[in-house]
């Protein structure tokens, strides 16, 4: 199976008709993606109730990605005490309680930043981690290269099979030390997440630019660019039950185009929803 989507679903205007109030996005959202990445996660642990409310207004079958909070991959700098480190994970899990409940959680999802290297203490955050998740899918997403340099990329990978980790497989720029390549294999034989982020070399590592979210994913994938990825789609398909794929190419409002185009070059369905009747439309016979 073959789910795509995209990251968040209140900033892609194309897909909602004129005045669509924010509360009543993601209603209007599961009509044309049957997977979304929630990354206000990563800001805010979000409350029950919300995830609650969330799984209420998407179908049965919708499934949810949810980005694990920043102080849980190490984004906040600083050290992090025991007791902290265990409210955070506490009030997580807690958080995901309602969609694991409605089996709508694909996987939440742990994205390290670009100075998460490849590292004893690292490897030991991240065997902490798998432990403190016990029971809930949990994806991987490296931004150091060291973890896919040639002398370590297999003892990655069999160490994120051997923990159980779903490997979350990252289309982005090649721009240095803090992007990794495109490693296409399944670490988990039921899910395997790919994540398109665009490939804007030169606005990846602007993080220090006053306007760097709105630079760094600012990509259009051409046709050729998404054909490529329908083979290796095929290719992934052979080792794992489920992908789903996240377009995050949101700077420039690309994303939802995209994540049509693949999904009509795989064969997917791709739901449009008709524009509202005009005053005329309404009177005529």
């Amino acid at each position: 199976m073959i789910l795509v989507g995209l990251a968040g679903w209140g900033d892609h205007d194309s897909l909602y008709p004129q005045g669509t109030s924010p509360k009543d996005k993601l209603r209007e959202y599961s009509i044309h993606f049957p997977v979304v990445e929630v990354d206000s996660t990563f800001y805010a642990i979000q409350t029950p109730d919300r995830f609650a409310r969330w799984s209420a207004e998407t179908p049965d079958s919708f499934r949810f990605i949810v980005k694990a909070f920043q102080g849980m991959t190490g984004h906040q700098r600083g050290a992090v005490s025991a007791d902290n480190a265990d409210a955070m994970y506490a009030a997580f899990r807690e958080s995901l309680r309602p969609i694991v409940g409605t089996g709508k959680l694909t996987a939440a999802l742990f994205q390290y930043p670009p100075w998460f290297d490849c590292a004893k203490e690292n490897v030991r955050t991240l065997r902490d981690t798998k432990e403190r998740m016990d029971g809930i899918p949990c994806a991987l997403e490296f931004r150091h290269q060291s973890w896919f340099a040639p002398e370590y990329r297999e003892k990655t990978l069999a160490f994120m099979q051997e923990e159980g980790w779903i490997h979350s497989i990252c289309d982005e720029p090649q721009a240095g030390i803090g992007s990794v390549p495109t490693v296409l294999q399944a670490t988990d034989p039921e899910v395997t997440i790919i994540r398109m982020h665009g490939r804007n070399v030169s606005g990846w590592n602007q993080s220090s630019a006053p306007n760097w979210r709105e630079v760094r994913y600012l990509y259009q994938y051409n046709q050729q660019e998404l054909t490529e990825w329908t083979a290796h789609i095929d290719q992934l398909k052979q080792h794992t039950k489920q992908i789903c794929v996240i377009f995050n190419n949101n700077s420039g409002g690309h994303a939802a185009c995209n994540a049509k185009e693949l999904m009509t070059m795989l064969g997917l369905e791709t739901p449009d929803i008709a524009p509202p009747p005009t005053q005329l439309d309404l009177f005529s016979p």
